[in-house]
């Protein structure tokens, strides 16, 4: 076998790899982002001055309860709304965004993975992030709408019907740029995801190999994904909330001028002015509880299969 078709094998089998390990993540993790959603839009928008009772009088108090609050009302299905759009989700989105990342570290120059500089991951992390998440911005917007709906009142019906039914209706009333409503935030979001999740990953996985403090395996990897979920978690919380308002705010048939929220801007503006800072944090708990889990599990599985095909770990 030549050195190139070696080369593109070895790329073929790390997009597969990273898409097979991030859908095993996301069907683990749907639950807690199904938790994450709905407390990101409690009491969305109270009156302005009123921050502390929108904290207070949340229909979903906390991660724990607001589970318990959603299998009550919907049944252990309402923890799993929204989950084919997030298989299909991961396997457009985070098959570029891991896939491409050490490609594109290459391209930055990196050659020694053990000594590579902080910003040319970050760098990288943070354009594979971007190009993944413009692409698959209308299975993310998919999945936040259904995750969204709680329970009905008996004789109403769902906004939408399936995953399939939600593609078909938001283009048939909103057109194309309905289905990638939201894709600034959406790209910023990722950007930043990726350039704090694979390189706090990798840093400090490596930081820990160079220090000889632990060897290549399974406490190294769960140590090192911890890191990078709680890094994750707190850098992305704001942009995450303002992502999932824009994309779940009813648009349809209103001309632009009435919508809630106009741009990222407006609705960062808007969340802070009527709920304050804690705003930009509702559901940072389970935000962290799913980014972890998720980080874990994404690169135990995405380790381990690499090394089942002779891959070398990443």
């Amino acid at each position: 076998m030549g050195v190139q078709e070696k080369t593109l094998n070895e790329h073929v089998a790390r997009y597969v790899l990273s898409g097979t390990s991030c859908v095993c993540a996301a069907m683990v993790t749907n639950p807690i982002d199904v938790i994450k959603v709905r407390m990101q839009l409690d009491n969305e928008l109270r009156e302005s001055g009123k921050a502390v009772s929108a904290l207070r009088e949340r229909y979903y108090q906390g991660f724990v309860r607001g589970s318990f609050t959603i299998a009550r009302d919907e049944g252990i299905r309402g923890l799993y709304k929204g989950v084919f759009p997030s298989i299909l989700r991961e396997a457009s989105y985070s098959t570029i965004r891991l896939g491409s990342y050490e490609p594109m570290k290459e391209l930055l120059g990196a050659t020694d993975p053990a000594h590579t500089p902080l910003w040319k991951k970050i760098l990288a992390g943070a354009t594979s992030g971007a190009i993944g998440s413009s692409i698959a911005t209308p299975t993310d917007l998919v999945k936040v709408r259904l995750q969204a709906e709680r329970r009905l009142p008996p004789g109403v019906q769902p906004r939408y019907r399936s995953t399939f039914h939600a593609f078909g209706e938001i283009w048939h009333t909103e057109g194309l740029r309905g289905l990638y409503r939201g894709i600034g935030p959406t790209v910023q979001r990722a950007a930043i995801l990726t350039a704090s999740q694979i390189p706090s990953y990798d840093h400090t996985k490596h930081a820990i190999l160079n220090a000889g403090l632990m060897e290549e395996g399974f406490p190294l990897f769960c140590v090192s994904a911890m890191v990078a979920g709680f890094i994750t978690a707190f850098v992305t919380s704001p942009v995450d909330v303002i992502k999932t308002r824009i994309m779940n705010q009813a648009s349809k048939h209103l001309p632009r001028d009435q919508w809630l929220y106009r741009s990222s801007l407006d609705c960062l503006l808007k969340t802070l002015r009527s709920e304050g800072p804690f705003g930009l944090y509702k559901g940072f708990i389970p935000n962290w509880m799913r980014i972890g889990p998720h980080t874990i599990v994404t690169f135990l599985i995405f380790e381990e299969l690499r090394r089942l095909i002779g891959m070398k770990a990443m």
